[in-house]
């Protein structure tokens, strides 16, 4: 195990971190509000996903790894197409808030 590279960029403490399915990218979820996309070869970062209110607790990619789903403190979880990082859908909670965040197998949105 030797450390590849350091993902400088969020000002604040990282929830998560989870490579894209052909690990050609990270996404990063973090207290700044923001979720960010890195390249994992270079490190740089890609897309910085804003639109959070509140820190973001989670961020994974879909099977496809074409969308991002992200979830907050803010009791919304967002849908985002990665490579633009453009907002596709916000879905609200029912209860205090969303903690974490996972797509269907087959990377359907219900």
């Amino acid at each position: 195990g030797e450390c590849l590279h350091t993902l400088h960029g969020h000002g604040l403490e990282v929830h998560s971190a989870v490579f894209s399915p052909d690990g050609a990218t990270v996404l990063t979820a973090s207290s700044d509000k923001t979720a960010k996309i890195w390249c994992a070869q270079s490190g740089k970062c890609l897309q910085t996903l804003q639109g959070h209110r509140w820190e973001v607790f989670s961020a994974v990619f879909s099977p496809d790894g074409a969308l991002a789903l992200t979830t907050s403190e803010d009791r919304t979880a967002k849908v985002w197409r990665v490579e633009s990082g453009e907002c596709l859908q916000t879905l609200r909670a029912p209860g205090p808030r969303f903690l974490s965040a996972v797509f269907s197998p087959d990377g359907t949105l219900a």
